[in-house]
């Protein structure tokens, strides 16, 4: 059994990988890419909110203001980003033996539980205001003015956040920049909307802040599900377990891989695998071949933690029969043969026995029948002798 306990900010590399290319991100660039992209969002958020509530209020524009609304909810999703991004970068402690990178998981759930709150808000506004037309002002020119700044701001920040989430591999950060991109669609909206406003078709301006309600709540139910699944430990998808599963079959002394299971923390996994080996190599053999698969599996994954357990390779029923012990047989076997070593191997429902003899034992060797006759599972009996020396 190999396990593992990461230190996430010392030991580990951050993986994030192409087609062809394996790229290992440094836990401490990862953070700071995230920091410096979610200061960027939060200064533009910051100015976009300030005005479109407050043109959207001038402008008498209800959908102009939903979007505001919304770009205040980014506003708060920053802050959440850029708090998880500090706490999720801790080392591994005696509380948290895996790191704390659920932090990313659990900010995904709260940015889409955010949007769900912040859509169902719009989408109730917006319904009061269609089931009284007669209520709906006409819009000033300059909300659309406003509309149209709004979508190249935000298109142009979720450009730049998506490139910096992909570069270091982050869920969290990607889900922070399709945030960004839902806002810039809800900008196209309210700017058509305002646009029938001015048309004179009043109802335009309301429905569009019922669209960017229903936009922000489908996001936020995405990002929800997608969070509340990889707390549960949901496992990886079905073609990263090939992946992982050819890796350790590949590893030289591997016969066979069963039992990988996989479990998600934040943008890494954790997994647990059984391979089968040779059921007559050493313990150590066995060992090295485990580490190797270790090795190989965090070299070519984006793994957090590996455990390999070693099985020998035999008929699945064979552990199940009435075997003798290694005390059993080395009292039986010592007394035949003081100061002798075994090896044994349980194979197929029997045990292959090996004696190895100390330095200067006799040549002749006493009558194993009784030791055949007590232990009816004994199917080969090996007898070594050392060499002689100078």
């Amino acid at each position: 059994m190999l396990p593992d306990r990461p230190d996430l900010a010392r030991k580990n590399r951050m993986h994030a990988g192409t087609s062809n290319t394996e790229i290992f991100i440094d836990p401490q660039e990862r953070q700071r890419a995230a920091r410096t992209s979610t200061l960027v969002s939060v200064v533009v958020n910051i100015v976009l909110t300030a005005i479109q509530i407050v043109v959207g209020i001038m402008a008498r524009s209800q959908a102009l203001v939903a979007d505001g609304i919304h770009s205040l909810s980014d506003l708060l999703a920053d802050f959440v980003v850029l708090f998880v991004n500090h706490h999720s970068s801790k080392d591994a402690d005696d509380d948290h033996q895996y790191g704390h990178a659920r932090f990313e998981n659990a900010a995904s759930l709260v940015l889409g539980v955010l949007l769900l709150v912040v859509g169902g808000g719009m989408l109730w506004s917006a319904a009061g205001k269609l089931l009284h037309p007669e209520s709906i002002p006409q819009v000033h020119s300059v909300a659309l003015w406003v509309a149209i700044a709004a979508l190249v701001g935000k298109e142009g920040l979720f450009r730049y956040m998506l490139a910096v989430a992909k570069r270091v591999n982050s869920s969290m950060l990607i889900a922070n920049a399709w945030h960004a991109r839902s806002d810039a669609a809800s900008s196209l909206v309210v700017a058509v909307g305002i646009i029938g406003n001015l048309l004179g078709y009043p109802l335009l301006d309301p429905l569009a802040a019922l669209v960017v309600g229903l936009m922000v709540g489908r996001m936020g139910w995405t990002f929800s599900w997608d969070a509340l699944h990889d707390l549960m430990d949901r496992a990886l998808p079905a073609e990263d377990i090939a992946a992982i599963t050819a890796t350790l079959a590949a590893t030289p002394g591997v016969l066979g891989v069963h039992d990988l299971r996989t479990r998600k923390m934040g943008d890494l996994a954790i997994l647990d695998a059984h391979i089968e080996v040779s059921p007559r190599i050493s313990v150590t053999e066995g060992h090295l071949i485990a580490a190797r698969c270790h090795d190989r599996v965090k070299a070519a994954h984006a793994a957090l933690a590996v455990t390999v357990h070693v099985d020998p390779k035999e008929d699945q029923e064979s552990h199940l029969a009435p075997l003798p012990g290694r005390g059993e047989l080395e009292q039986a076997v010592g007394s035949l043969l003081p100061g002798c070593h075994l090896h044994l191997h349980y194979v197929n429902g029997a045990v292959e026995l090996e004696i190895l003899l100390p330095p200067g034992a006799s040549d002749t060797l006493p009558d194993f029948t009784p030791l055949r006759e007590r232990f009816p599972a004994l199917a080969q009996l090996r007898i070594y002798q050392p060499l002689a020396t100078a």
